[in-house]
Protein backbone atom coordinates (compact mmCIF):
# COMPACT_ATOMS: atom_id res chain seq x y z
CA UNK A 1 0.00 0.00 0.00
CA UNK A 2 1.27 3.09 -0.97
CA UNK A 3 0.18 6.29 1.68
CA UNK A 4 0.67 9.65 1.01
CA UNK A 5 -1.22 13.33 1.57
CA UNK A 6 -2.83 13.05 -1.74
CA UNK A 7 -3.30 10.99 -4.92
CA UNK A 8 -2.89 12.88 -8.22
CA UNK A 9 -4.78 10.86 -11.33
CA UNK A 10 -3.39 11.93 -14.74
CA UNK A 11 0.55 13.33 -14.81
CA UNK A 12 -0.01 15.76 -17.45
CA UNK A 13 1.07 19.23 -16.73
CA UNK A 14 -2.32 20.01 -14.39
CA UNK A 15 -0.78 17.19 -12.03
CA UNK A 16 2.49 17.81 -12.13
CA UNK A 17 1.74 21.36 -11.28
CA UNK A 18 -0.84 20.09 -8.47
CA UNK A 19 2.76 18.91 -6.83
CA UNK A 20 4.45 22.05 -6.74
CA UNK A 21 1.31 24.26 -4.91
CA UNK A 22 0.83 20.98 -2.47
CA UNK A 23 4.45 20.76 -1.80
CA UNK A 24 4.65 24.76 -0.79
CA UNK A 25 2.14 23.40 1.76
CA UNK A 26 4.21 20.76 2.79
CA UNK A 27 1.56 17.61 1.67
CA UNK A 28 3.46 14.63 -0.27
CA UNK A 29 2.42 13.79 -3.68
CA UNK A 30 1.64 10.57 -5.11
CA UNK A 31 0.67 10.81 -8.85
CA UNK A 32 -0.76 7.73 -11.16
CA UNK A 33 -1.29 7.67 -15.28
CA UNK A 34 -1.89 4.89 -18.06
CA UNK A 35 1.12 6.34 -19.75
CA UNK A 36 4.91 5.09 -19.24
CA UNK A 37 6.05 8.38 -18.52
CA UNK A 38 5.01 12.08 -17.18
CA UNK A 39 3.37 14.62 -19.24
CA UNK A 40 0.15 13.28 -20.52
CA UNK A 41 -0.55 14.66 -24.53
CA UNK A 42 2.44 17.19 -24.09
CA UNK A 43 4.66 14.24 -24.02
CA UNK A 44 2.78 11.33 -25.82
CA UNK A 45 1.32 12.73 -28.43
CA UNK A 46 2.79 16.16 -29.36
CA UNK A 47 6.19 17.06 -27.34
CA UNK A 48 7.24 18.82 -30.24
CA UNK A 49 3.99 21.08 -30.87
CA UNK A 50 4.38 24.76 -29.26
CA UNK A 51 2.45 26.12 -27.05
CA UNK A 52 1.83 30.11 -26.85
CA UNK A 53 -0.74 30.57 -23.94
CA UNK A 54 1.69 29.73 -21.01
CA UNK A 55 3.24 32.52 -19.29
CA UNK A 56 5.79 33.96 -19.30
CA UNK A 57 6.84 31.86 -22.39
CA UNK A 58 5.92 33.60 -25.49
CA UNK A 59 6.27 29.85 -27.20
CA UNK A 60 7.65 26.81 -25.97
CA UNK A 61 7.41 23.37 -27.09
CA UNK A 62 5.14 20.71 -25.02
CA UNK A 63 7.94 18.56 -24.44
CA UNK A 64 10.13 21.29 -23.14
CA UNK A 65 6.75 23.06 -20.97
CA UNK A 66 7.02 19.36 -19.12
CA UNK A 67 10.88 19.28 -18.35
CA UNK A 68 10.29 22.56 -16.53
CA UNK A 69 7.73 21.33 -14.46
CA UNK A 70 9.34 18.08 -13.83
CA UNK A 71 12.03 20.38 -12.74
CA UNK A 72 10.17 22.52 -10.88
CA UNK A 73 8.85 19.75 -8.67
CA UNK A 74 11.76 17.67 -8.58
CA UNK A 75 12.51 19.65 -4.86
CA UNK A 76 9.45 17.53 -3.63
CA UNK A 77 9.74 14.26 -4.16
CA UNK A 78 6.77 13.00 -5.90
CA UNK A 79 5.69 9.05 -6.38
CA UNK A 80 5.01 7.79 -9.34
CA UNK A 81 2.51 4.95 -10.97
CA UNK A 82 3.40 5.23 -14.52
CA UNK A 83 1.92 2.58 -17.29
CA UNK A 84 -1.68 1.89 -14.48
CA UNK A 85 -4.45 2.70 -14.57
CA UNK A 86 -6.74 3.68 -11.94
CA UNK A 87 -9.28 1.66 -11.23
CA UNK A 88 -11.29 1.31 -8.58
CA UNK A 89 -11.89 4.36 -5.24
CA UNK A 90 -12.86 3.27 -2.00
CA UNK A 91 -13.82 5.04 0.75
CA UNK A 92 -12.00 3.60 4.29
CA UNK A 93 -13.54 3.95 7.57
CA UNK A 94 -11.24 6.52 8.42
CA UNK A 95 -12.63 8.78 5.79
CA UNK A 96 -9.38 8.48 3.33
CA UNK A 97 -9.69 6.64 0.06
CA UNK A 98 -7.72 3.70 -1.40
CA UNK A 99 -6.89 3.84 -5.46
CA UNK A 100 -6.57 0.57 -6.62
CA UNK A 101 -4.69 0.37 -10.47
CA UNK A 102 -5.58 -2.26 -13.08
CA UNK A 103 -2.80 -3.97 -11.98
CA UNK A 104 -3.34 -4.03 -8.43
CA UNK A 105 -1.30 -1.59 -6.89
CA UNK A 106 -2.91 0.02 -4.15
CA UNK A 107 -2.76 3.54 -3.09
CA UNK A 108 -4.19 5.88 0.35
CA UNK A 109 -4.95 9.06 0.74
CA UNK A 110 -7.41 11.30 2.82
CA UNK A 111 -7.39 13.18 -0.70
CA UNK A 112 -7.65 12.37 -4.34
CA UNK A 113 -7.50 14.63 -6.95
CA UNK A 114 -8.29 13.52 -10.76
CA UNK A 115 -6.12 15.74 -13.44
CA UNK A 116 -6.13 13.11 -15.78
CA UNK A 117 -6.92 15.97 -19.07
CA UNK A 118 -9.43 14.19 -21.30
CA UNK A 119 -9.42 10.94 -19.39
CA UNK A 120 -7.29 8.45 -19.65
CA UNK A 121 -5.60 7.50 -23.21
CA UNK A 122 -6.35 4.44 -24.99
CA UNK A 123 -3.93 3.21 -28.03
CA UNK A 124 -5.71 3.66 -31.70
CA UNK A 125 -5.24 0.39 -33.04
CA UNK A 126 -5.13 -0.70 -36.56
CA UNK A 127 -7.79 -2.41 -38.57
CA UNK A 128 -5.85 -5.87 -38.49
CA UNK A 129 -7.32 -9.63 -38.46
CA UNK A 130 -6.35 -11.13 -35.44
CA UNK A 131 -3.91 -8.51 -33.93
CA UNK A 132 -5.21 -8.69 -30.88
CA UNK A 133 -3.59 -12.64 -30.70
CA UNK A 134 -0.44 -10.81 -30.85
CA UNK A 135 -0.66 -8.01 -28.40
CA UNK A 136 2.38 -8.55 -26.02
CA UNK A 137 3.85 -11.23 -27.88
CA UNK A 138 5.30 -8.83 -30.82
CA UNK A 139 2.62 -6.42 -31.27
CA UNK A 140 3.18 -3.50 -28.78
CA UNK A 141 1.49 0.13 -28.27
CA UNK A 142 3.92 1.78 -26.77
CA UNK A 143 7.30 1.76 -26.01
CA UNK A 144 8.04 1.97 -22.39
CA UNK A 145 12.00 0.52 -22.30
CA UNK A 146 13.42 1.19 -25.95
CA UNK A 147 16.68 -1.87 -24.57
CA UNK A 148 13.34 -4.46 -25.13
CA UNK A 149 13.84 -3.66 -28.99
CA UNK A 150 17.97 -4.06 -29.15
CA UNK A 151 19.30 -6.26 -32.15
CA UNK A 152 15.93 -7.20 -32.73
CA UNK A 153 13.84 -6.17 -36.06
CA UNK A 154 11.41 -3.26 -35.24
CA UNK A 155 8.24 -2.48 -37.51
CA UNK A 156 6.73 1.14 -36.80
CA UNK A 157 3.67 1.97 -38.65
CA UNK A 158 2.84 5.84 -38.12
CA UNK A 159 2.89 9.00 -39.70
CA UNK A 160 3.38 11.68 -36.84
CA UNK A 161 6.17 12.46 -34.18
CA UNK A 162 6.19 9.72 -32.02
CA UNK A 163 6.67 7.18 -34.91
CA UNK A 164 9.12 9.55 -36.60
CA UNK A 165 10.90 10.01 -32.93
CA UNK A 166 10.80 6.29 -32.16
CA UNK A 167 12.23 5.55 -35.29
CA UNK A 168 14.97 7.35 -35.78
CA UNK A 169 16.27 6.53 -32.26
CA UNK A 170 15.89 2.68 -32.74
CA UNK A 171 17.91 3.43 -35.65
CA UNK A 172 20.69 2.75 -33.13
CA UNK A 173 19.19 0.19 -31.05
CA UNK A 174 17.34 -2.52 -33.06
CA UNK A 175 19.29 -4.36 -35.99
CA UNK A 176 16.43 -3.32 -38.34
CA UNK A 177 13.90 -0.49 -37.75
CA UNK A 178 11.13 -0.48 -41.08
CA UNK A 179 8.68 2.68 -41.20
CA UNK A 180 5.49 2.46 -42.69
CA UNK A 181 3.33 5.39 -43.83
CA UNK A 182 0.22 5.50 -45.50
CA UNK A 183 1.24 8.41 -47.16
CA UNK A 184 4.75 10.29 -48.51
CA UNK A 185 4.22 13.21 -46.72
CA UNK A 186 4.32 13.18 -42.55
CA UNK A 187 2.54 15.19 -39.99
CA UNK A 188 5.96 15.60 -37.69
CA UNK A 189 8.53 17.84 -37.24
CA UNK A 190 9.98 19.33 -40.28
CA UNK A 191 13.29 18.27 -39.04
CA UNK A 192 12.38 14.64 -37.83
CA UNK A 193 10.72 14.10 -41.63
CA UNK A 194 14.37 15.42 -42.71
CA UNK A 195 16.46 13.03 -40.39
CA UNK A 196 14.34 10.08 -41.18
CA UNK A 197 14.79 10.52 -44.96
CA UNK A 198 18.40 10.99 -44.39
CA UNK A 199 18.44 7.42 -42.47
CA UNK A 200 16.62 5.92 -45.17
CA UNK A 201 19.33 6.97 -47.79
CA UNK A 202 22.05 5.86 -45.64
CA UNK A 203 19.84 2.34 -45.25
CA UNK A 204 19.34 2.57 -41.02
CA UNK A 205 15.46 2.49 -41.73
CA UNK A 206 13.77 1.17 -44.38
CA UNK A 207 11.08 3.16 -45.36
CA UNK A 208 7.79 2.52 -46.96
CA UNK A 209 5.20 5.46 -48.11
CA UNK A 210 1.83 5.12 -49.43
CA UNK A 211 1.31 1.62 -48.04
CA UNK A 212 0.01 -0.04 -44.84
CA UNK A 213 0.51 -2.89 -42.97
CA UNK A 214 -2.80 -5.23 -43.55
CA UNK A 215 -2.05 -8.67 -42.10
CA UNK A 216 0.51 -9.83 -38.99
CA UNK A 217 1.56 -13.82 -39.51
CA UNK A 218 3.00 -15.94 -36.67
CA UNK A 219 2.80 -18.84 -34.73
CA UNK A 220 2.28 -17.75 -31.10
CA UNK A 221 4.91 -15.03 -31.77
CA UNK A 222 4.95 -12.28 -34.26
CA UNK A 223 7.09 -13.28 -37.07
CA UNK A 224 6.35 -10.99 -40.03
CA UNK A 225 3.77 -8.48 -41.46
CA UNK A 226 2.68 -7.83 -44.53
CA UNK A 227 2.73 -4.28 -46.39
CA UNK A 228 0.60 -3.48 -49.31
CA UNK A 229 0.73 -0.07 -51.01
CA UNK A 230 -2.08 2.41 -52.11
CA UNK A 231 -0.98 1.59 -55.98
CA UNK A 232 -2.28 -1.67 -55.90
CA UNK A 233 0.15 -2.39 -59.14
CA UNK A 234 3.21 -2.44 -56.69
CA UNK A 235 3.43 -6.02 -55.68
CA UNK A 236 3.38 -6.21 -51.41
CA UNK A 237 6.11 -6.52 -49.16
CA UNK A 238 6.34 -9.46 -46.89
CA UNK A 239 8.59 -8.49 -43.74
CA UNK A 240 10.16 -10.52 -41.20
CA UNK A 241 9.99 -8.81 -37.41
CA UNK A 242 10.00 -9.54 -33.84
CA UNK A 243 7.95 -6.36 -33.37
CA UNK A 244 5.14 -4.38 -34.88
CA UNK A 245 4.48 -1.06 -33.05
CA UNK A 246 1.32 0.84 -34.80
CA UNK A 247 1.57 4.24 -33.19
CA UNK A 248 -1.72 6.06 -34.75
CA UNK A 249 -2.15 8.16 -31.35
CA UNK A 250 -3.94 7.56 -28.24
CA UNK A 251 -8.02 7.97 -28.14
CA UNK A 252 -9.15 9.76 -24.77
CA UNK A 253 -11.44 8.57 -22.50
CA UNK A 254 -13.12 8.65 -18.86
CA UNK A 255 -12.48 4.81 -18.52
CA UNK A 256 -13.40 3.73 -14.93
CA UNK A 257 -13.28 7.19 -13.59
CA UNK A 258 -17.05 6.93 -14.99
CA UNK A 259 -18.21 4.65 -12.73
CA UNK A 260 -17.22 6.45 -9.55
CA UNK A 261 -20.05 7.77 -8.63
CA UNK A 262 -19.33 11.58 -10.04
CA UNK A 263 -21.51 13.61 -11.43
CA UNK A 264 -21.04 13.75 -15.16
CA UNK A 265 -21.84 16.01 -17.87
CA UNK A 266 -20.80 16.22 -21.25
CA UNK A 267 -18.35 13.40 -21.17
CA UNK A 268 -16.12 15.81 -17.46
CA UNK A 269 -16.49 15.40 -14.10
CA UNK A 270 -18.91 18.27 -12.35
CA UNK A 271 -17.41 20.21 -9.77
CA UNK A 272 -18.01 23.61 -7.71
CA UNK A 273 -15.77 26.01 -9.04
CA UNK A 274 -17.52 29.01 -7.10
CA UNK A 275 -15.28 27.19 -4.37
CA UNK A 276 -12.60 24.48 -4.47
CA UNK A 277 -13.24 22.81 -7.26
CA UNK A 278 -14.27 19.80 -5.52
CA UNK A 279 -16.71 16.85 -7.16
CA UNK A 280 -19.86 15.38 -5.27
CA UNK A 281 -17.47 12.86 -3.59
CA UNK A 282 -16.31 15.41 -0.14
CA UNK A 283 -12.67 14.98 -0.31
CA UNK A 284 -12.56 14.25 -4.51
CA UNK A 285 -11.44 16.82 -6.47
CA UNK A 286 -10.98 17.18 -10.19
CA UNK A 287 -9.08 19.83 -11.87
CA UNK A 288 -7.91 20.73 -15.73
CA UNK A 289 -9.83 19.55 -18.78
CA UNK A 290 -11.28 16.59 -17.42
CA UNK A 291 -13.42 19.01 -15.27
CA UNK A 292 -16.67 20.83 -16.12
CA UNK A 293 -18.62 23.87 -14.57
CA UNK A 294 -19.68 27.27 -16.03
CA UNK A 295 -17.52 29.24 -18.30
CA UNK A 296 -14.74 26.69 -18.18
CA UNK A 297 -12.11 27.32 -20.19
CA UNK A 298 -9.50 24.10 -21.51
CA UNK A 299 -6.32 25.90 -21.21
CA UNK A 300 -3.33 24.09 -19.24
CA UNK A 301 -3.07 27.48 -16.93
CA UNK A 302 -6.70 26.69 -16.22
CA UNK A 303 -5.53 23.83 -14.79
CA UNK A 304 -2.98 25.77 -12.83
CA UNK A 305 -5.36 28.35 -11.30
CA UNK A 306 -7.75 25.23 -10.31
CA UNK A 307 -4.52 23.42 -9.02
CA UNK A 308 -3.76 26.37 -6.92
CA UNK A 309 -6.85 27.10 -5.27
CA UNK A 310 -7.50 23.08 -4.59
CA UNK A 311 -4.68 22.69 -2.80
CA UNK A 312 -5.48 25.20 0.12
CA UNK A 313 -9.05 23.87 0.58
CA UNK A 314 -7.35 20.02 0.53
CA UNK A 315 -4.25 21.17 3.03
CA UNK A 316 -8.17 22.09 5.41
CA UNK A 317 -9.07 18.52 4.49
CA UNK A 318 -5.59 16.62 5.20
CA UNK A 319 -4.56 19.24 8.54
CA UNK A 320 -8.06 20.08 10.28
CA UNK A 321 -6.63 21.59 13.11
CA UNK A 322 -4.39 23.94 11.41
CA UNK A 323 -4.77 27.28 9.37
CA UNK A 324 -2.24 27.92 7.28
CA UNK A 325 -1.24 31.09 6.00
CA UNK A 326 -0.31 31.35 2.54
CA UNK A 327 3.12 33.20 1.83
CA UNK A 328 4.32 34.06 -1.26
CA UNK A 329 7.40 32.46 -2.82
CA UNK A 330 9.15 36.13 -3.41
CA UNK A 331 9.31 36.35 0.25
CA UNK A 332 9.30 32.50 1.97
CA UNK A 333 11.19 30.63 -1.00
CA UNK A 334 10.53 27.48 -1.74
CA UNK A 335 11.80 24.64 0.56
CA UNK A 336 11.98 21.00 -0.37
CA UNK A 337 11.12 17.64 1.37
CA UNK A 338 14.44 17.00 0.96
CA UNK A 339 15.62 20.01 3.26
CA UNK A 340 17.03 22.01 0.19
CA UNK A 341 15.80 25.55 -0.14
CA UNK A 342 15.51 28.17 -2.97
CA UNK A 343 15.85 31.68 -1.10
CA UNK A 344 13.98 34.12 -2.70
CA UNK A 345 16.06 36.50 -4.27
CA UNK A 346 14.21 39.57 -2.93
CA UNK A 347 11.56 40.04 0.07
CA UNK A 348 8.01 41.90 -1.01
CA UNK A 349 6.46 44.05 2.19
CA UNK A 350 3.66 45.57 1.38
CA UNK A 351 1.13 46.95 3.81
CA UNK A 352 -2.52 48.15 3.06
CA UNK A 353 -4.15 50.70 4.65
Amino acid sequence: MIKTDIIIIGAGPTGLFTVFEAGLLKLKCHLIDALPQPGGQCAEIYPKKPIYDIPAYPEILAGDLVDRLMEQIKPFEPGFTLGERAETLEKQEDGSFVVTTNKGTQHQAPVVVIAGGLGSFEPRKPLIPNIELFESKGVEYMIKDPEVFRDKKVVISGGGDSALDWAIFLADVASEVSLVHRRNEFRGALDSVEKARELAKLGKIQLYTEAEVQEIHGKEELQAVVIKYNDESKEQSYVETDYFIPLFGLSPKLGPIGDWGLEIEKNAIKVNNAKDYQTNIPGVFAIGDVNIYPGKLKLILSGFHEAAVMCQFAYQIINPDKRYVMKYTTVGGVEGFDGSKKEAKKEVVQSIN
